[in-house]
């Protein structure tokens, strides 16, 4: 997996899910898809069809999935394998190519590039609701899909007229595959005005949606108390769209023009506004990214001291903080001074960019994020590999929960079920050492057969510290003499916790004295931080600890 998607291979992988379809959880989580597939075989692929994909697959990436602008890339999470196959099946019946990944245990169905735009522009389309009466966006996976999903969007114009009225007007068209909707424009002494109605809501609200991915802020409403909905948007706003749609918009100013439609001193005006009416993005210094001894190296350098203090207050006012996320050194005699951003930083920049505050907080760490990737990006392969990986590493953390997580897992050729009930992650201090003690009560079974025997719920806990030279985080814990079945069978059922919930496997030491010895260490750390319940404790702890 990961190297592509075997639409044949899934198929007929798919057969064992028939087997398992009694099994409540796993019925649940097939019949959307399915019923996608079934859609798709009779109807076809069209606009009809494609609305009732996006309103399904934006329930799922609401839920477990993820978007990111700035890794290009739309995902949703699975426990299970074959489910995640039946959704690269769907994306493939849908036209849209996706990899279905293994990470640590967890299923990913990930499309990237054009495939993400695309999915991403269908999410938003159909998506959860915007913000009525604002700007700003409801949803921030909804913000990254604007900004993801803008790439590709078709923006065109025909049938430039005059009106009865003497007024000048053209047809805009704004497309994404199937669906397109035509808007009225019109180039007007005072601005230029853009409008779409219509009796059917539903053909209005898609239109307003359309417009924002285009960049322009819109939003359906009703005309007084009658059954008919529209859209509208005039020059600053529309000023402030994508370049494709301002070149569009500019295109028909220049033809009025040449027709003599309109005044000449006037079309400059509004060619002049779609220019200097750009949204560009937040204007960040040049970085130099590369590697140093394999680690990622970020940094801003500056003989200026304003431009060094100026930089620094940008990552303050994004929420990184100096000493933790970033480095300092102020220029002297003549010398360079830098703004040093720690593997930290960039992973709680990623962080910040799905999970921050609000959306402002987002926007400026997505716009951060983004471009230090662009920035790896061109200085090779093995940089960006490692710049992703930080940022994938970053935006996973606290995406999960530890309630009603369910994985199995093989531990010395045994098969078990983990279903975890809760957890936490607490600070206690011991002969003067700070340590991190996670607990986590799961229940945990055996497969035998058909069947999960052997079940066994109790809370397991795992101490973590700081030891050696390097100060490396290691955590232990140990197998209960008094569990059923004894330390053997204990060990067994902690080591299934561990890896379910990281994807990382533990290491098991029997010592002479028949103690039984678990140990994990700072990928299992990184591994936990995925779950909400745990993430923000063990960055505490992590920063408290450092030396």
């Amino acid at each position: 997996m990961g190297s592509g998607f075997d639409l044949a291979g899934a198929l007929k992988e798919l057969e064992v899910l028939r087997d398992r379809l009694n099994d409540d959880k796993v019925a649940r989580e097939v019949v959307a898809p399915a019923l996608l597939l079934i859609q798709a075989e009779k109807l076809g692929v069209n606009e009809t069809t494609l609305k009732y994909f996006g309103a399904v697959i934006s329930g799922a990436i609401s839920g477990d999935g993820y978007v990111s602008a700035a890794m290009g890339v739309v995902g949703l999470t699975s426990g299970e394998r074959e489910i995640a196959l039946l959704w690269g099946t769907v994306f493939a019946a849908h036209g849209i190519k996706a990899e279905v990944r293994e990470v640590r245990g967890v299923f990913y169905v990930v499309a990237s590039g054009g495939d993400a735009a695309r999915l991403a522009r269908l999410y938003f389309l159909y998506g959860p609701p915007l913000l009525e009466g604002d700007e700003r966006i409801i949803n921030r996976k909804l913000a990254e899909a604007v900004e993801l999903g803008a790439e590709g969007l078709s923006v065109s114009w025909e049938g430039l007229r005059r009106t009865e009225g003497g007024l000048v007007a053209a047809d805009l068209i704004i497309s994404e595959g199937d669906i397109k909707i035509k808007y009225n424009v019109y180039v007007r002494e005072h601005d230029i005005l853009l409008q779409f109605r219509s009796a059917d809501r539903s053909r209005v609200e898609l239109a307003a949606r359309l417009l924002r991915l285009a960049g322009v802020t819109a939003e359906a409403r009703r005309e007084g108390g009658r059954d008919v909905w529209y859209v509208v948007a005039t020059s600053d706003k529309l000023a402030a769209g994508r370049e494709e749609f301002r070149k569009a918009l500019a295109e028909i100013v220049k033809s009025a023009r040449s027709n003599g439609w309109v005044d000449a001193g006037m079309a400059e005006r509004w060619l002049d506004k779609l220019e200097r009416g750009r949204v560009l993005k937040e204007g960040w210094p040049k970085y130099e990214v590369g590697l140093a001894k394999g680690a990622l190296m970020v940094r801003f350098t500056s003989t200026n001291s304003g431009n060094i203090e100026r930089e620094a207050q940008r990552l303050k006012e994004m929420g990184l903080k100096e000493g933790k996320h970033f480095s300092v050194k102020m220029p002297e005699g003549g010398k360079a001074g830098y703004v040093l951003i720690l593997k930290e930083g960039l992973a709680y920049a990623a962080r910040l960019s799905v999970r921050g505050k609000d959306e402002q907080q987002r926007r400026l760490a997505a716009a951060f994020v983004e471009y230090i990737i662009q920035r790896a990006e061109k200085e090779g392969k093995d940089v960006y590999r490692k710049a992703e990986e930080i940022v994938k590493e970053g935006m996973s953390r606290g995406s999960q929960k530890l309630e009603d997580f369910e994985k199995k897992v093989e531990v010395d050729g045994e098969t078990y079920v983990v279903k975890v009930i809760g957890g936490e992650a607490v600070e206690e201090e011991r002969g003067g050492r700070k340590l991190l003690r996670i607990r986590i009560t799961a229940e945990v079974g055996r497969v035998e057969g058909e069947h999960i025997v052997d079940r066994v719920m109790r809370e397991y806990t795992i101490t973590f510290g700081r030891y050696r030279r390097e100060n490396a985080a290691v955590g232990r814990a140990y197998a209960n003499a008094n569990a059923p079945g004894g330390r053997e069978a204990d060990a067994e059922r902690l080591a299934a916790v561990i890896e379910a919930l990281t994807g990382v496997k533990p290491k098991v030491y029997r010592r002479s004295d028949g103690d039984i010895e678990i140990v994990c260490g700072r990928t299992h750390l990184e591994g936990f931080m995925r779950y909400t319940e745990l993430a923000d404790a063990i960055e505490k702890w992590l920063e408290e600890t450092r030396r």
